[in-house]
């Protein structure tokens, strides 16, 4: 399996792409291999950004994007706003998006998803907004069900969560993570007949599993403790639900050429007070039941967050029991940025934050974001105070604090290049 990478302007825009590991299967009718999952971060791609007036803050790029519209990509799964701000939830760019798409759902901060939903550009059940992360609140993150890609084969899961810093008075503060655990095939081969229909694209739920309790161990487990335990869902497209209901097990033979249109449910637990296990196919023996994938994660955190107390729960109660560790992506900013603090203070928390997830998270690959030499104006950037720093510089700051062995790859993405990442 694989994670894609690609910065598409020269902040804090990038277009993620989770992926199995390569079948040959038909693709879908959105032209997406079976089992792919997209995410599209905080698109701003021209034109300025302000924030309240423009003699308060003026934002321009001098850095082209490597698009000029979102039309030139395709469809996303998952458009994701992390701020309120314009640089990152930019009302030109946002209408560029296919408001009748049935596949591209928004997934925003309380104060980003207000405005959105002004905008009146989406229908309203494809804009979501992202319960801040509990650990004791199954209903904190958002879990994406994923078809297994044959008959017989383990079903996948991708899940967003998003962590805000608390008494932070810029509002600048947080973190979105993202896991993904791919769907698999049969462990062994099976007569397979694609469908008569043309392909349609994986049904993605919402359901609420229990959490797991552990303490984060010096090196993360292989494999997940246990089958992840899942609620069916109806298969009414572009719906969300919040009333309980009895429990089905999924169906083995959906897979992710046949299952239903997209379609989000935020489901509780059965009225029995227990969640039940997807069972597999009749046919597949206990003897050959498919082992579920290794798990990619990432975090994005534009603006930097202290680790702890911020993420240590998060890593403790989600990332651990999926295995989600060492944390496969870091997309952080590297300079370090400030204004006075009856201006709201830091910024940017630049590489003392980025160092202390790093190695906390033992980060393989750490990509900047959010470093772009802006033209920038207006009364809140009189006494804006910057410390830059050379990718070079951050590499060694690195090596230093995370030990010679630290594995942990950086990287300064260009405008429009591409890295991929594996497990």
């Amino acid at each position: 399996m694989s994670l894609k990478i690609k910065h598409l302007n020269g902040d804090t825009t990038f277009l993620l792409t989770f992926s199995p590991a390569e079948q040959r299967l038909p693709s879908n009718r959105y032209g997406q291999p079976p089992g792919t999952f997209s995410v599209l971060i905080d698109p701003w791609l021209s034109g300025p950004s302000t924030m309240w007036h423009p003699k308060f803050l003026l934002s321009k790029h001098t850095v082209p994007s490597c698009i000029s519209t979102l039309s030139q990509l395709p469809d996303p799964n998952v458009v994701l706003v992390s701020q309120d701000k314009s640089d990152h939830c930019h009302e030109p760019t946002l209408r560029q998006l296919d408001p009748t798409s049935s596949l591209t759902n928004l997934l925003a901060v309380p104060a980003a998803a207000k405005k959105i939903r002004g905008m009146k550009h989406f229908r309203p059940d494809r804009v979501h907004t992202l319960p801040a992360y509990c650990s004791k609140e199954h209903d904190s993150i958002i879990r994406f069900y994923i078809p297994p890609l044959t008959p017989g084969g383990a079903s996948g899961e991708a899940t967003i969560t998003y962590i805000p810093a608390k008494m932070d008075v810029s509002g600048l503060h947080n973190a979105v993570g993202i896991t993904y655990r791919p769907p698999t095939a049969a462990p062994f081969p099976t007569r397979y007949s694609p469908p008569s229909e043309s392909p349609h694209y994986p049904n993605f739920s919402i359901p609420n599993p229990h959490q797991h309790r552990a303490a984060v161990p010096p090196t993360p487990p292989d494999s997940p403790p246990q089958r992840p335990r899942t609620l069916s869902c109806s298969t009414e497209p572009s719906t969300i639900s919040t009333a309980s209901s009895s429990s089905i097990p999924l169906s083995s033979t959906s897979s992710a050429t046949t299952a239903p249109s997209i379609s989000y449910h935020q489901l509780t637990h059965s009225s029995h007070g227990h969640y039940h296990t997807p069972s597999n196919s009749s046919t597949t023996s206990s003897h050959h039941q498919p082992r579920p994938a290794k798990t990619l994660s990432l975090l994005y955190s534009p603006h930097g967050i202290s680790y702890s107390p911020h993420l240590i729960p998060y890593a403790t109660h989600h990332l651990v029991p999926h295995a989600a560790l060492p944390l496969t992506a870091l997309i952080h900013g590297f300079d370090r940025v400030e204004n006075p603090w009856y201006m709201g203070g830091n910024v940017n928390a630049g590489i003392p934050g980025g160092i202390e997830i790093a190695k906390n998270l033992m980060a393989r690959h750490w990509i900047g974001a959010h470093d772009e030499d802006k033209d920038n104006s207006g009364v809140s950037v009189m006494k804006l105070r910057m410390k830059k720093f050379g990718l070079q510089e951050v590499r060694e700051c690195v090596r230093r604090e995370c030990g010679v062995r630290a594995a942990c790859e950086v990287r300064a993405l260009e405008c429009g290049e591409e890295m991929c990442v594996g497990s």
